[in-house]
């Protein structure tokens, strides 16, 4: 009866902190102020005084407006400008005349030399203002405040994207202001048809994320449902867009990534003329594209900056060299362990040779060089890059002599571990590579346990679970299941660009094609032309 008296008190209590926890949850709400600004002036500056407290890089700025209205400015040091404040507000207001310009906030909103003048009359706003760097303007008789585009902050200039480099194509990337962002996508699309919507996300960073798309090519639903789920996330602050990346995709558990990044304006448009969402994050270089499929992440921008016939090669090269990096070890391990007879008599002989004085099972060595392999790489790349590459080829040179010599892993084990290394630098986007070297080790246990069956079963599972994905309704297969065959002429090959006059269909059917027919140079049109 004791017992049982206490498993009922431990549910209830479990049940209560649940409870507790949940209501919590729901509770949760930003923490800006709904308070209006009060029609006192210096009621209205001690609050921010109040709320700015022990903040030594808020400056308020006190002076008389024309030399008679008590008037206050309010910024942040190293978000504003601070040569306009005084060029452009502080000495136009501070002159002493003898008759006031009135009324004064249509002379502060319509005559100073001002970007953008904007009233606001709440507190959040406010603070929300200072905070971007806009300062506030408060004078005495108004209970609005003025907010004033003065923000300018350090920003670093336009370069070369480091993970999406090229032989052929634009050398510009992406920054971590969102202006300048914007203002690229812009640059190259022109028409006033593409959209930029924004939204603050981030109760604390109050993080500026802005979705672009073409009004026409993109689908309304896709937008929509890209719209409600950046508006459902309730976080203390968006510090890369990696967060927004988990908390928006449609299977967040599943090691391929349902949306892309970029650190490229030129595939961002690429992406935006296919009738694609781009999603833009204050702070980070990497915007988001949705949706997509699984070939987007083997396709790269250089396909398209050369001769068709060289991009379809490289692609073909890349799904082979793609096979390679998941199945290669998991075949070597597979055939000296169960299948023997898959291999000629000689290549046989001259393996067994070289692994009769290793004392570890296939199966260890591969799993051993696989881990020191990954290990070796993120070195490389944790390290200052006076050192990090030396580190990790010298270090991958050595420790793969050393294990051969030692006799604890045979010579075609490390043949094999260096071509898939270098398979895996195959991939053109990051993420795509790190998913299949994942992958790559339950495929080397099924391997080692079951031979090849085990890799069947893995294939298999693999395929299903793709299969299964999608990237914001969009099947991650498409075109290939489900088969589009007009569509395949850019996924297994890369077609002539006068070939490809329909856009992919990923969302809607709206404005199918992307160019005018007959563009080839033995068309009619190219004769007629002539």
């Amino acid at each position: 009866m004791g017992v049982t008296s206490l498993i009922r008190n431990v549910g209830r209590l479990l049940r209560k902190t649940k409870e507790k926890k949940s209501s919590e949850q729901n509770n949760y709400q930003d923490s800006k102020p709904a308070d209006a600004l009060d029609a006192n002036f210096s009621q209205n500056v001690e609050t921010l005084r109040s709320v700015y407290d022990n903040c030594s890089d808020v400056m308020f700025r006190s002076f008389l407006l024309f030399g008679k209205t008590r008037a206050m400015l309010i910024y942040i040091a190293g978000l504003s400008d601070i040569e306009a404040i005084e060029q452009y507000v502080l000495s136009p207001l501070m002159q002493e005349s003898s008759k006031d310009p009135q009324p004064l906030n249509e002379f502060i909103e319509h005559k100073m030399p001002v970007p953008k003048v904007v009233k606001v009359n709440m507190l959040a706003d406010c603070i929300e203002s200072i905070s971007t760097g806009n300062p506030i303007l408060l004078y005495e008789g108004e209970s609005d405040g003025f907010s004033l585009g003065l923000s300018k902050w350090e920003k670093r200039a336009i370069e070369e994207p480091m993970a999406e480099g090229g032989v052929r194509g634009s050398r510009e990337g992406f920054i971590e202001s969102l202006e300048v962002n914007t203002s690229q996508l812009r640059r190259i699309i022109k028409s006033p048809a593409l959209k930029i919507q924004s939204m603050k996300i981030g109760t604390y960073t109050r993080t500026n994320v802005s979705i672009a798309y073409i009004d026409g090519l993109a689908d309304k639903t896709l937008i929509e449902e890209i719209t409600n789920r950046l508006e459902r996330i309730k976080i203390d602050g968006i510090l890369e867009s990696e967060y927004i990346e988990e908390m928006i995709e449609d299977n967040p558990y599943s090691p391929f990534p349902q949306i892309m990044t970029t650190e490229r304006p030129d595939v961002a448009c690429s992406c935006l003329l296919e009738g694609r969402a781009v999603i833009l994050v204050e702070g980070t270089p990497f915007t988001l594209i949705a949706p997509i499929s699984f070939f987007s992440l083997i396709q790269s921008q250089e396909d398209y900056a050369q001769r068709f016939l060289a991009g379809t090669f490289i692609r073909w090269l890349r799904y082979f060299f793609m096979g390679l990096s998941l199945l290669l070890p998991s075949l070597y391990v597979a055939i000296l362990t169960f299948h023997h007879e898959a291999v000629p008599t000689a290549l046989l002989l001259s393996s067994a040779a070289s692994r009769e004085a290793v004392p570890f099972p296939a199966i260890v060595g591969a799993l051993a060089m696989e881990i020191t392999f990954e290990a070796l790489r993120e070195a490389g790349v944790r390290l200052p890059k006076q050192v990090g590459s030396a580190v990790s080829i010298v270090g991958a040179l050595v420790i793969g002599q050393a294990s051969v010599q030692a006799g604890l892993v045979s010579a075609p084990m490390v043949i094999v571990v260096a071509i898939t290394g270098i398979a895996s630098f195959m991939m053109p986007r990051y993420i795509a590579g790190i998913a299949f070297r994942m992958l790559r080790f339950p495929m080397m246990l099924l391997a080692g346990t079951l031979g090849l069956l085990g890799i069947m079963m893995g294939i298999i599972a693999i395929v299903i679970h793709l299969c299964s994905l999608r990237s914001f309704g969009v099947p991650y297969l498409t075109p290939l299941a489900p088969l589009k065959g007009q569509e395949l002429k850019d996924v297994l090959w890369r077609a002539p660009w006068w070939k490809m006059d329909t856009r992919p269909r990923l969302t809607g059917d709206s404005n199918v094609y992307r160019q005018a027919p007959e563009q080839g140079p033995n068309s009619k049109r190219g004769s007629e032309t002539e």
